[in-house]
């Protein structure tokens, strides 16, 4: 599973670009179309103007031939449509392949979804490895449509699956990684170029217990309209008066009977009419293929149901709710008051959720997960040389051969070969300012991440075991609840030493750690927190600009080991290469920053 995969459509880049321009062409030509049918729906309007001209005047034509221009026009409307209905669709296919290039030449930063809304600020480590929000790894990876979609994808990235679970997505990305049409096709579902199911909402209505007696229900509400048109008719002719308010009297009655019922079965369906839209076309996508790999055979399986397939039983929903919108017609409203229209229809969705209600769920999980898949299989197609991990079980271990960060651009990446391995439980690193330790951290992080949700990373080659991981690069103080930075860092080491008690042994990514508190404290706590952590079966790195602390690494030897970033001064500019060696750095780089930033020091 761990060799590099190879692009089913050779170089991504050039297919993305050779399919964009044939995606342009065709909106030019639909806008040439477009254009000629305008005029000449004016020239046919003008026409018929002309045509009524000489209607109007006695003798001069037969009112027939308006006939013509007002055939002619209103199969023109028609056609006019279809053109910019697939104008929009070659336009959301044009913004797909741009996107994809931007994602590849890395351009893509505040362009795709951020997912600020599942970052957790109690989270291990979402907030330090830029998980969410601008130019976050869910921006780079998500190109879901659905918001339960987005959740599904966001979940993978916040919690490591299991290693059976990690091998069959690998499986899943890898069959869809080669179905580019496919992953268009969902893309330009939708009139909106991104949209939104609201799926908690949806399966909370959808579960909620149908209403008890419904069929006698819908049996009187029919019947009732019956009456009201029959009544009105005979009142109508003079007859019946007394039969009228008798009907009415009924109808108040069954209002007053139906009326919790009828709130009960409307309430958080009014956002149904534009998300079932997208979520049955979806579900009609999936339903029409067929899948080799076990975890998407097993979803579209899911899929399955006695009747109708699922796209139909919810676009027979959709049906539902743009009839009860008919509703707000003031054209419709009075007829609708004599039949008992939202009665009736209200009834005929509270049927609808009995019969259907209970299976929403598992379709929402079903194109939740397949969109994540989507998502997953795009950024493998879109970078062809990073590969599929080697996950193993047989102790904690990260061992990565050029290793980089999948967020920084490929052409300033620097790569480094990490290994914590077998008696080799921790790195010390040290080095100047802006060499590049804390990118070494969130590199191993974010591979991590990548590796246990199922998805290729940013390596030349990896093998790890499934880990919990713990960081405390972005801890901040807060005076919203009155602590110090210091006192945000322990808590979360807290936190961390929480988790070794879990299953998985934790990774801990540790940046300058207790640089908030005096040396003496701070050599001394720092000591005792890795020594607890390593003697608990954890694994990770410990970032630190003071010295005293490489030798740590001496006392827990041949556990810990040091590393070390350097710069150079050079005709006083300095410069960074972000190569990891082994040993201490010894010297520091502050002084020389404060003077190039212009400090007299």
């Amino acid at each position: 599973m761990h060799n590099r995969p190879q692009s089913p459509h050779g170089d991504p880049h050039s297919e993305y670009t050779q399919r964009l321009a044939l995606r342009r062409a065709e909106v030019a030509r639909l806008d040439h179309i477009d254009l000629r049918v305008s005029n000449l729906r004016l020239v046919v309007f003008l026409a018929g103007v002309g045509i009524w001209w000489f209607v109007v005047r006695p003798g001069y034509v037969s009112s027939w031939w308006l006939l013509c221009p007002l055939v002619m026009f209103g199969a023109l409307v028609l056609y006019h449509e279809t053109v910019r209905r697939q104008k929009r669709l070659a336009k959301r296919s044009v913004q797909f392949y741009e996107r994809g290039l931007a994602r590849i030449e890395d351009r893509w930063e505040g362009s795709g979804t951020p997912g600020r809304e599942f970052l957790d600020s109690e989270h291990p480590y979402a907030s330090d490895l830029d998980l969410f929000g601008k130019g976050s790894l869910f921006e780079l990876l998500c190109t879901a449509r659905t918001r339960s979609s987005e959740k599904t994808l966001a979940e993978w990235l916040c919690a490591p699956a299991v290693p059976e679970e990690i091998h069959a997505r690998h499986a899943a990305v890898t069959e869809l990684r080669s179905r580019l049409d496919l992953r268009e096709q969902v893309a330009l579902l939708g009139e909106d170029v991104r949209a939104g199911v609201h799926g908690e909402a949806l399966i909370t209505w959808a579960a909620t217990s149908p209403l008890p007696r419904l069929l006698l229900a819908r049996i009187m509400a029919a019947s009732l309209a019956v009456l009201n048109v029959a009544a009105l008719v005979s009142a109508g002719l003079g007859i019946g008066s007394r039969v009228l308010l008798i009907v009415v009297l009924l109808n108040v009655a069954f209002a007053f009977w139906t009326r919790t019922r009828v709130q009960k079965a409307l309430t958080g369906v009014d956002w149904a009419l534009h998300d079932l839209a997208l979520l049955g076309q979806i579900l009609a996508c999936i339903e029409q293929e067929r899948f080799a790999s076990p975890r998407l055979m097993a979803l579209r399986k899911a899929l399955d149901t006695e009747g109708a397939p699922p796209s139909q039983q919810l676009a027979k929903l959709r049906r539902l709710v743009a009839l009860l919108e008919s509703m707000k017609n003031q054209v419709f409203v009075l007829i609708g008051l004599i039949v008992l229209w939202d009665r009736q229809v209200a009834l005929a969705i509270e049927d609808w959720r009995a019969t259907s209600g209970a299976a929403v769920a598992r379709w929402l999980t079903a194109v939740g997960e397949f969109e994540a898949f989507c998502s997953l299989a795009g950024y493998a197609y879109e970078h062809p040389d990073d590969p599929f991990p080697e996950i193993v079980t047989d102790g904690a271990c990260f061992v990565g051969e050029a290793v980089g960060h999948p967020l920084i651009p490929q052409r300033q990446c620097v790569r480094n070969d990490v290994t914590l391995d077998g008696d080799l439980r921790m790195l010390i690193v040290s080095g100047s300012n802006m060499s590049g330790k804390s990118t070494l951290l969130r590199t191993i992080g974010t591979n991590i991440v990548l590796a246990l949700a199922g998805a290729p990373v940013r390596a030349q080659r990896l093998r790890l075991s499934p880990l919990a991981i713990g960081a405390t690069l972005r801890i901040q103080d807060s005076l919203q609840r009155g602590s110090s930075r210091f006192y945000a860092e322990i808590t979360r080491i807290r936190q961390l030493m929480d988790i070794t008690k879990g299953e998985l042994p934790l990774c801990f990514l540790l940046d300058e750690i207790l640089h908030g508190t005096n040396s003496h404290d701070r050599q001394v706590g720092a000591e005792a927190i890795v020594r607890s952590l390593v003697e608990r079966g954890a694994i990770g790195l410990v970032t630190t600009h003071d010295l005293a602390l490489a030798h740590i690494a001496e006392t827990l030897a041949p556990h810990a080991a040091n590393v070390c970033f350097e710069d150079q001064l050079t005709d006083g500019k300095l410069t960074f290469d972000y190569r990891m060696r082994p040993g201490v750095v010894r010297k520091s780089n502050a002084l020389a920053l404060m003077r190039v930033v212009g400090l007299e020091v």
